[in-house]
């Protein structure tokens, strides 16, 4: 896996595979994704509550990532040290027992424990 950082001016940056190239590799049966949507706490005391999107695209069964996804503030920042582990061939367990990158949203990455669809 070839981890990219896209740029793009708004705060959405990706690793890895998008969701349409993991399940054309693997298999639609044999992905697994987590997601996460909610506002970044930076914007707790204020009125304008824009929100921060998360997504981790796991292989099945040891749940292998091997794409990652944000839409918010930090993306790039979170980026920079998540594709690393990305490329690494980490899994989702070996997420869930580190402590996050700052900003304080990148912790949603490693406590992220469900695989919903929002």
């Amino acid at each position: 896996v070839c981890a990219s950082v896209l740029s793009s001016g708004i705060n959405a940056e990706y690793g890895g595979l998008t969701q349409a190239e993991a399940e054309a590799q693997y298999g639609a049966d044999n992905i697994k994704i987590f997601q996460s949507k909610f506002t970044n706490m930076f914007y707790s005391m204020t009125t304008r509550k824009p929100k921060t999107y998360m997504k981790l695209i796991c292989v099945l069964p040891e749940e292998r990532i091997v794409g990652l996804h944000v839409l918010g503030l930090g993306a790039d920042e979170m980026l920079q040290g998540f594709a690393v582990a990305v490329v690494a061939g980490a899994t989702k367990k070996q997420f869930d027992s580190t402590v996050a990158i700052h900003p304080t949203s990148a912790e949603e990455f490693v406590t992220m424990s469900w695989g919903l669809s929002i």
